[in-house]
C-alpha cells in the first residue's frame, strides 16, 4: 500500500472533498483524484461516495481512515524524533577509551558534553585499542580515544587530538633531589629501581622505544604493575621511580606526594588519537563530541 496514497486519501476524507483537499495541501485536484482512484483499484474497494457537493466515506473508507490517521501520527512522531536527534535534544553517544585517557581525561570531557547536551544518552567504556577497533567496526562505538601508536588498520581513521607528556616521577625525598642544580642523566635514570607497566602496555612500549633509540635500556625493573594508580602508590611507598603520563599525576604533584625528577634532555611525548570508522557518517551526537574535543584540545 502506497503511503502517499494513504496521505491523500486522509486529506480528502478530512476535508470532505477533493477540491478542498487540493487547496489544503497544495496539490492539484486531478492529481489527488487519480491517486485516490489508484488506491481504490489496488484495494478493490470504493472508499468514497462521490456526491454533487463533496464526498462521503463508504464503510471501507471509514475503516481505512482510522488506520491512515494512526499512520499519520506515527509519521509525525518520527519526524519530531528525527528533528530532536538533529538538534541534539535526544540521541546516543558511545565512546571507548584506553586506560590513561579513559580515567584521567574523558570524564571531565563527558561532563562538559552532558552539560551542553543533557538529552543525549552517554555510554563510556575503557578497553584496549584492539577492542576499541572491534567495537568501532561493529558499530557499538561511535568514537574511540587511544594513546601511543595509531591502529594498524586502513579502515580506522586516526587523528591526533593531543600530545601527552611522559615524566619521570619519584618521592620528594629522593636522594638526588638533595643535590641542587644537578639533574640525573638519562643513563642514571635507567639505573634507578624502575616500576613499569606490564608488557604490551602502550606507555611501556613508548618508553622502551625511546630508550632503544638512545642506545639505552632499563637496567633495574624492580616491579611490574598493571595500572598507573598502582605504580603511583608504589613510588609513594618508596619502592622505586617510574615514568608515567603527566595527565595521571596532577593530584599527587599538587599535594607533594610525588615530584617530577629532573633529568637532562628528557623530552618524551606520545600522541593521543581520536578514532572513527573510515567512511561511516557520524551521527549528530558523535559530531558534537568531535567538535567539543577539537575545541578543548586544539592542535
Amino acid at each position: 500500500m502506497n503511503l502517499n496514497h494513504l496521505f491523500l486519501f486522509r486529506a480528502v476524507a478530512e476535508a470532505g472533498g477533493f477540491s478542498r483537499a487540493a487547496e489544503n495541501i497544495h496539490v492539484s485536484q486531478p492529481a489527488i483524484s487519480m491517486q485516490v482512484g489508484e488506491l481504490e483499484a489496488e484495494l478493490g474497494l470504493t472508499l468514497f461516495h462521490r456526491l454533487p457537493r463533496g464526498v462521503k466515506l463508504t464503510t471501507a473508507g471509514q475503516l481505512l481512515l482510522g488506520y491512515a490517521q494512526r499512520l499519520g501520527s506515527v509519521v509525525a512522531e518520527a519526524e519530531r524524533a528525527m528533528a530532536e536527534v538533529k538538534g541534539l535534544s535526544r540521541g546516543r553517544l558511545a565512546v571507548g577509551a584506553s586506560t590513561t585517557v579513559g580515567v584521567y581525561l574523558l570524564p571531565d570531557l563527558l561532563g562538559e558534553y552532558r552539560r551542553r547536551h543533557p538529552g543525549i544518552d552517554l555510554q563510556f567504556d575503557i578497553a584496549n585499542t584492539e577492542e576499541i577497533e572491534r567495537r568501532l567496526a561493529d558499530g557499538t562505538l561511535d568514537a574511540g580515544l587511544t594513546e601511543g601508536l595509531p591502529p594498524d588498520s586502513d579502515e580506522v581513521e586516526s587523528v591526533v587530538f593531543l600530545r601527552d607528556r611522559l615524566v619521570p616521577i619519584g618521592r620528594p625525598d629522593h636522594p638526588r633531589l638533595r643535590v641542587k642544580n644537578q639533574p640525573l642523566s638519562l643513563q642514571e635514570l635507567c639505573a634507578e629501581p624502575m616500576i613499569l607497566r606490564e608488557a604490551g602496555s602502550g606507555t611501556r612500549e613508548v618508553i622502551e622505544r625511546h630508550l632503544v633509540k638512545g642506545g639505552l635500556k632499563l637496567e633495574h625493573a624492580t616491579m611490574v604493575l598493571g595500572s598507573t594508580e598502582a605504580i603511583k602508590r608504589a613510588v609513594i611507598a618508596g619502592l622505586g621511580v617510574a615514568i608515567v603520563s603527566h595527565l595521571t599525576v596532577q593530584p599527587e604533584l599538587m599535594s607533594g606526594q610525588l615530584v617530577i625528577l629532573p633529568v637532562r634532555n628528557f623530552q618524551l611525548t606520545r600522541p593521543l588519537h581520536r578514532l572513527c570508522w573510515r567512511g561511516r557518517a557520524l551521527n549528530p551526537a558523535a559530531l558534537a563530541f568531535v567538535r567539543l574535543l577539537n575545541e578543548k584540545y586544539p592542535i
